[in-house]
């Protein structure tokens, strides 16, 4: 069973590429779903981010005080990566229990934004880059979270640019509005299902 990743900067649409993977049998993991959980219910990294962040890292009903958190990780770099440095090896883990406990699949497929920043593209068989022209990804941010602009503008420069993502990919789905992107998804299943 193959272990594919697919990747894509913010607003271009990976979300609604998995879902069509999924609608095929495919089964998907997102990180960023998955790491939200584990900061709530995994003891061990909620003691971590206790550590690093301090108490007022979760709310007294237990979940995760992300308006604590993203103040600090977005104005400090170093606690960035502090953060990084706890959840992404937890993220990993359970991404390679779940793969394991998958059967009857010719591939699995996990979904995360820096599967080529942090280096972790080179674990998989295969890569699919979504991509999406940055004018309509700044558009979807914007009305999806009603962000301004300038955020969204400065979340995109924050990321590798899709060009160079693009050469580290093995397959590149255009959701750019002029091809279908069930045709392609279609097509990259096929690929892979051989």
């Amino acid at each position: 069973m193959k272990k594919v990743g697919i990747t894509g900067g913010i607003g271009s649409g990976k979300t609604t590429v998995c879902r069509i993977f999924a609608t095929l049998g495919i089964p998907v993991y997102s990180a960023d779903d998955r790491a939200k959980m584990l900061m709530t219910e995994d003891d061990e990294l909620r003691e971590q981010i206790s550590y690093i962040f301090g108490e007022e890292a979760y709310l007294a009903d237990g979940s995760l005080n992300r308006k604590h958190l993203s103040s600090i990780v977005f104005a400090d770099k170093n606690k960035l990566k502090e953060l990084e440095a706890v959840v992404h090896p937890a993220v990993h883990q359970d991404g390679e229990n779940w793969h394991n406990a998958q059967e009857n699949v010719p591939y699995t497929l996990k979904e995360a934004a820096l599967l080529i920043e942090n280096g972790s593209y080179k674990k998989f068989d295969k890569m699919i880059m979504v991509y999406t022209p940055e004018e309509t990804r700044i558009e979807r941010v914007m009305a999806r979270d009603n962000t301004p602009r300038k955020a969204v503008e400065a979340r995109i420069k924050a990321q590798m640019s899709d060009d160079e993502k693009v050469k580290l990919c093995d397959y590149v789905i255009y959701n750019d509005g002029e091809k279908s992107l069930i045709r392609q998804v279609l097509e990259v299943h096929k690929l892979l299902s051989d």
